[in-house]
């Protein structure tokens, strides 16, 4: 298959996989989901779904892709799911403080900074092997979901990392 078909097909499936994963804590409420999905409606939580989901079908796209040998797989696997969080936070950030929550918004920008990321991960993948890019790649994943697990159970009280719903921060932090 061929890499534009694959990040093609990403886009679709990430974007999809979004929309599940934003719902498996609450089905499946346990310490290792927490590490990966999203435990309330915080802004950071959120964060993981755009992550998560980019790793995730970062397994698949793997098995499409791994006869081609392209290049840098392990560092784009890391690194572009960062920009993507990046890119969302500047652009979301600014609307959120001037009119709030608004799903339609959310999803819309979700969608762009998918596309984004598939754009950058061909390229990425295209270019020229980086020295160390497996290493830095797995080091670099294992350590964005310890800070994804610290910052849940011990959150920073601001507002990015407060769940107006729930009236709390992280999982288990309420305030009150």
């Amino acid at each position: 298959m061929s890499l534009k078909t694959t990040k093609i097909i990403g886009f679709f499936a990430i974007f999809l996989l979004c929309f599940l994963f934003h719902f498996l804590y609450d089905w499946f409420p346990n310490s290792l989901f927490s590490i990966f999905f999203p435990v309330n409606e915080s802004i950071w939580e959120h964060m993981k779904l755009i992550y998560s989901s980019f790793i995730f079908y970062g397994l698949f796209d793997y098995l499409l892709l791994k006869k081609n040998n392209f290049n840098n797989f392990l560092l784009q696997l890391f690194l572009i799911p960062i920009i993507g969080i990046i890119l969302y936070l500047i652009i979301f950030i600014p609307i959120y403080k001037m009119i709030g929550e608004n799903m339609i918004i959310s999803i819309g920008l979700l969608a762009i900074i998918i596309l984004i990321e598939q754009i950058l991960s061909y390229f990425i993948l295209q270019y020229k092997t980086i020295k160390y890019q497996n290493i830095i790649g797995i080091i670099g994943i294992i350590l964005v979901y310890i800070i994804f697990g610290y910052l849940t159970y011990n959150p920073i009280e601001n507002y990015i990392f407060y769940d107006t719903v729930k009236d709390k921060y992280g999982i288990n932090l309420y305030i009150k």
